[in-house]
């Protein structure tokens, strides 16, 4: 199907990658940690303006594949988090129509943690007011590479055919493969690069990097954002009318 040359609606699906909350704990004196448990308190408010705004899809980066690479506290204290948000938010999620799903590789994860996040999808599978995609140990590269290796084993299996591969085959391999792309991704705290960050599915995404560290991203900084995006014009390569 031919894109639209034009889009003047709000976006559909918002991704965003949620950094600062290391920064904005320090800045206050206080360890990263507690930084990452305001970040938390966030995600909530942002879920919650989200069927307001149209937005029917919203997948938030919280760890990615070389966040492994910080300190052992950090990453075990993210870890214990994640385990507590998920334990604590289960059946308020349920209630308010959230459907969670999980991307990124799950093999170096905790199994108590992996079995925390089956247990949410099985949930609130039955929902469909929003969905929210949290990407847990990913990257965009490594997702690639995951993606690459299950198309050809397909290939090797005689299941598919070389010839018809292509890059709506590859996408059918991705971790987001029931999703549609974003149209908008978000990026707080003022860095203006894209972090391996759903790189396949963010090809014509509009972006917003935005200076607000994200434990003070609130919902009224959202809805700037996603109304900001309505102002876009969106082309797709064409050449407008």
């Amino acid at each position: 199907m031919t894109a639209p040359a034009k889009i003047t609606s709000g976006p559909r699906h918002v991704a965003c990658i949620m950094d600062g909350n290391g920064r904005w704990a320090q800045a206050r004196g206080k360890p990263r940690l507690f930084g990452h448990h305001a970040g938390a308190q966030r995600v909530k408010e942002v879920v919650r303006a989200c069927p307001s705004l149209g937005v029917k899809y919203l997948t938030i980066f919280a760890f990615s594949t070389e966040n492994w690479k910080r300190t052992q506290a950090e990453v075990a204290g993210l870890m214990k988090l994640f385990r507590r948000y998920i334990q604590a938010e289960a059946r308020e999620l349920l209630a308010e129509g959230v459907r969670v799903r999980f991307i990124g590789d799950r093999v170096q994860l905790d199994p108590k943690l992996v079995k925390l996040m089956d247990e949410l999808e099985l949930l609130t599978s039955v929902n469909d007011r929003i969905h929210v995609t949290v990407a847990l140990n990913y990257g965009g590269r490594d997702e690639i590479g995951r993606a690459t290796k299950r198309l050809a084993l397909e290939v090797s299996a005689g299941r598919l055919d070389a010839a018809d591969v292509d890059e709506t085959t590859l996408a059918r391999f991705l971790d987001t493969h029931v999703l549609p792309d974003p149209d908008l991704v978000i990026r707080t705290s003022g860095e203006a690069r894209i972090s391996n960050f759903l790189l396949w599915q963010s090809a014509y995404a509009e972006y917003e990097f935005i200076d607000t560290l994200w434990p003070d991203f609130n919902a009224a900084c959202f809805a700037d954002a996603v109304r900001r995006f309505a102002a876009r014009e969106r082309r797709f390569g064409a050449v407008p009318a």
